[in-house]
């Protein structure tokens, strides 16, 4: 076997401050079903989106580190939107070799699509106040107005499985954005800027205008790590594909929402 086709069995480390990237790890599966993946829950630290900015780049180094060291991972996908704001360039520069896939807020496609030109932007206070994040609304600022929400508590209620937490917040956050709707003024669509979030898109859906858009990112990144493994030439065409949960915390709440989210 050539050293090519020895590194392309290798699997896919995908992590996230908890159950949140699995909903990028979904993506992930349905695009490329014969890869093996390594997910990892920093579930002692979650969420990241209410953490620190140096605790989060710190354990995003950290987390990498050991899926090179012990999995040998052939790609690298940070399945958060804070962990990718914060640390995905530092993690490219001590990993040039290695391919990298991040999550950014949907913001280019939310640009691209709606027809008030408002969107809404409902992520997690680290997010929001990134460089990164303020870049790239500033580089569509043009043509659309974005309403930007902090959504304080919602990745930890969804992380809990707190239904009426969630669907209190839902409801708070969703009235913090203003008119909702398809007329002059609304907000006819909503980008989900952190991976947790499309687990509340069922109640994000009742309690929303009818006909809201709600955009999330996985699909996109699962398509980036196509491309990036085709380029690369380390497809893994000879697979049924696997996944392996890890936790830093306790490991329950993986478990039920790996079950539940991901089983068909």
């Amino acid at each position: 076997m050539s050293e090519l086709a020895a590194l392309a069995q290798r699997p896919i480390g995908v992590f996230d401050s908890g159950i949140g990237g699995l909903s990028i790890l979904r993506a992930l599966r349905a695009e490329l079903p014969q890869e093996d993946v390594v997910y990892v829950a920093d579930s002692a630290y979650a969420p990241y989106g209410e953490r620190d900015e140096a605790l989060v780049r710190e354990r995003a180094l950290r987390i990498t580190q050991d899926l090179i060291d012990q999995h040998h991972i052939k790609a690298l996908v940070v399945a958060c939107n804070t962990a990718t704001a914060v640390a995905i360039a530092e993690l490219r520069r001590l990993h040039p070799a290695l391919p990298i896939v991040g999550v950014e807020p949907a913001l280019k496609p939310a640009a691209a699509s709606t027809q008030t030109h408002r969107v809404g932007v409902l992520a997690t206070r680290a997010t929001l106040a990134s460089a990164k994040y303020r870049a790239l609304q500033t580089s569509l600022a043009a043509n659309t107005t974005f309403v930007d929400v902090p959504c304080d508590g919602l990745a930890a209620a969804i992380e809990a499985d707190n239904t009426p937490d969630i669907e209190r917040l839902c409801q708070r956050y969703l009235a913090a954005l203003g008119p909702l709707g398809h007329a002059p003024g609304d907000i006819d669509t909503l980008v989900l800027g952190c991976t947790h979030y499309p687990f509340a898109s069922k109640i994000l859906n009742e309690n929303g205008a009818q006909g809201l858009v709600l955009l999330e990112s996985g699909a996109p990144v699962a398509r980036q790590t196509r491309r990036l493994l085709l380029d690369a030439g380390l497809l893994n065409p000879h697979n049924t594909g696997s996944v392996r949960y890890l936790a830093t915390g306790s490991d329950a709440s993986l478990r039920w929402a790996a079950q539940h989210w991901l089983t068909p």
